[in-house]
């Protein structure tokens, strides 16, 4: 599933940067000893073109470590390379360009807009006419009613356990008699809803 680039050096890479849309590399490994052009100057002069794109340094220079803190370089890989460390690192760096790509929301509250990323959402609580979001970034509180936010919510994960809570499966970490287990707070589940929590629970459980 991957498509891969190559560059000779690193004023190659940079051509290639430039040539590029924006955001089209989400990897570059790179060696630091180069012709022309070597790694460490070549990711100065990408981060200036690119502040997202996830660099990793594939070398046996390891005096360089603390300058690729500079350049955001999120890892090295050790020459001779070995497999099971560099597919260690792999995931890694897989797994920051997805959080960089996780869907986000904007949400009108009561002072404004705010951007939320969906995994950052606990639950949203009914307060009569409102709700509040309950978030790793605080509480804010929007005008707008629960039943009207379902329909919206439920694409990203989310599944309204009760009259007055829609909680993000995701985020859940466990049951506990007629309660779900969230960020350190128990949320009610109704009865009748309780049999297709469970199976919601399950289902995103396997899936990660």
């Amino acid at each position: 599933g991957f498509q891969v680039d190559e560059a000779e050096n690193g004023s190659i890479a940079l051509e290639k940067l430039h040539a590029a849309a924006p955001g089209y590399y989400d990897l570059i490994l790179m060696d630091i000893q180069m012709r022309f052009m070597d790694g460490m100057t070549a990711a100065e002069k990408i981060r200036v073109l690119d502040e997202e794109v996830v660099i990793m340094f594939i070398t046996n220079m390891t005096q360089y470590a603390v300058k690729g803190y500079q350049v955001d370089a999120m890892d090295y890989v050790l020459k001779p390379v070995e497999y099971f460390a560099f597919s260690q690192k792999l995931d890694k760096a897989i797994g920051r360009i997805r959080k960089k790509e996780e869907p986000c929301l904007m949400v009108p509250t009561t002072d404004g807009l705010q951007k939320l990323a969906v995994s950052d959402i606990y639950y949203i609580e009914s307060q009569g006419h409102n709700a509040r979001y309950r978030t790793a970034k605080g509480d804010f509180h929007a005008r707008a009613a629960l039943k009207d936010l379902e329909g919206t919510m439920e694409p990203n994960g989310f599944f309204r356990c009760g009259k007055g809570y829609l909680v993000n499966m995701r985020r859940v970490d466990g049951i506990s008699g007629n309660d779900c287990l969230l960020s350190g707070e128990r949320i009610p589940i109704s009865r009748a809803r309780k049999k297709e929590f469970m199976e919601r629970l399950i289902g995103y459980m396997n899936e990660g």
